[in-house]
């Protein structure tokens, strides 16, 4: 993160803008809205400004920069074309303490403003960091047209209602399953409609009703697919951002666990190859217990709760206990893995059937129907099978599969840092070793992985 997102109150709070010209202006309005006195230094002002100075609205001191004028100031932009300057201006407010901003001059910035959709009391803002302010104000265009303009009448109507809410519903969990359960209802459609007296008495009854209602616990599985946060449902993101405590395994990608709520209490246990960080059973009573305290529990899982992520294990343990629960698909590792490498698991020429299976061992041994595995008109795929990539290959040869099939390992599908190796059933264990493939990867069996050179559109 290169800055800090923050939101300022400047109502009645000293603002000094160096310079007198269109730029200036913009920012200005901007900061006169937000409630601040603007204090204008330049040698001659453009119309705009000059109207206002008149008018009152600012006050303007004909002159050039000098230190004296950062007394009592708060808040500092240099909206002039003079490097100098506002190197000046930059190291000025450095030693004072004082936020300041250089119009298109990163070097000479504390801070720097953001596109901004304003639906006050919602503000939204919007930042490149400087970089491309044409694109955030590209993005803050499709937010204006996806965002109607009664969030901020709805926004005012809560904020409104927020002190009766705290006195009635004593505790934090009881709000948040308040508030959400609200906006997600009919109330927000009345205000959007006008109906602002119908709305404040539907949220003043909902208010009433929930007083003695008892905290409702409830767990989600979802499945965040292979780790590239674009590949998440809208309902795995809209539960995200509700969830109380969030459980997460080793395949959750850092980008995912960021976009869960901020104030959510998380808690790794993350599986890797014999190294449990907090057995099965454990996680199973987590969940219980969580949901018992009437907690909204995430149960994040890599790839899709249902395939090979123990996920029907978990809901067993939940019903037993008459939790309510919800399973959320997501991208199966294998479905991601064959997509970016360019390799179909089927095709009408090549492959009629695809099988998964698990290379994870027991007892040291890999435990596979393998006489199943041999048509050669259908693809395999291997989850966590890195460590028995050479074993099941041996296996495979040994019961009646082609040596010379084609074989690939997909190493962290669908990031940007995806490697795809590519040979057969005899080359492919040497290949990977020399590659340094490591987990998490899966391995690909069939024909359709001959199609891997002509149908791949990422770099292996």
């Amino acid at each position: 993160m290169n800055y800090f997102p923050l939101f300022l109150n400047l109502h009645e709070q000293n603002c000094l803008i160096i310079g007198g010209g269109d730029v200036a202006a913009r920012k200005i309005r901007l900061l006169a809205a937000a409630g601040g006195k603007i204090m204008v230094v330049a040698p001659q002002l453009c119309e705009e400004l000059a109207s206002a100075a008149e008018a009152g609205k600012l006050i303007y001191l004909a002159a050039s920069f000098c230190e004296a004028q950062l007394q009592n100031v708060r808040l500092v932009i240099a909206a002039t074309d003079s490097e100098e300057v506002n190197r000046q201006v930059f190291e000025a407010c450095e030693a004072r303490g004082i936020l300041v901003n250089a119009v298109d001059d990163p070097a000479s910035c504390r801070f720097i403003t953001p596109a901004i959709v304003d639906r006050s009391p919602l503000v939204i803002a919007i930042s490149t960091s400087g970089g491309v302010p044409v694109l955030a104000r590209q993005l803050r265009t499709q937010l204006e047209a996806l965002i109607p303009h009664g969030y901020g009448d709805l926004a005012q109507m809560a904020a409104d209602f927020r002190d009766e809410v705290k006195a009635t519903l004593v505790s934090t969990d009881a709000r948040k399953q308040f508030w959400e359960k609200t906006l997600a209802g009919p109330i927000p459609d009345m205000v959007f409609a006008g109906k602002h007296a119908a709305a404040r008495q539907a949220l003043s009854d909902s208010i009433k009703a929930d007083a003695d209602a008892p905290l409702q616990g409830a767990v989600y599985l979802v499945g965040c697919g292979p780790g590239n946060p674009d590949l998440l449902t809208f309902r795995a993101l809209r539960l995200m951002q509700q969830a109380d405590a969030v459980l997460y395994d080793n395949l959750v990608s850092l980008p995912i666990l960021e976009m869960v709520r901020r104030d959510a209490e998380r808690v790794y246990v993350g599986k890797k190859s014999n190294n449990h960080a907090v057995p099965q059973q454990e996680i199973n009573q987590l969940l219980v217990r969580y949901a018992l305290q009437g907690k909204k529990v995430l149960r994040l899982k890599g790839g899709d709760p249902f395939i090979f992520g123990r996920g029907g294990e978990e809901i067993e343990e939940l019903a037993a206990a008459g939790i309510a629960f919800e399973v959320v698909p997501g991208i199966t590792s294998a479905a991601g893995a064959s997509c970016y490498a360019g390799i179909p698991l089927t095709h009408r020429d090549y492959a009629q059937s695809v099988t998964f299976v698990t290379g994870h061992r027991r007892d040291g041994e890999v435990e596979l129907d393998w006489p199943r595995l041999v048509n050669p008109t259908e693809t395999v795929v291997v989850y966590m099978g890195v460590a028995q990539l050479e074993k099941i290959c041996q296996q495979l040869i040994k019961h009646g599969r082609n040596p010379d099939t084609p074989a690939a390992m997909v190493e962290n599908a669908t990031l940007a840092k995806q490697r795809v190796v590519i040979g057969t059933l005899s080359s492919l264990p040497q290949r990977a070793s020399e590659r340094g493939i490591k987990p998490p990867a899966l391995i690909i069996i069939g024909e359709v992985v001959s199609l891997h050179d002509k149908l791949k559109w990422r770099e292996d």
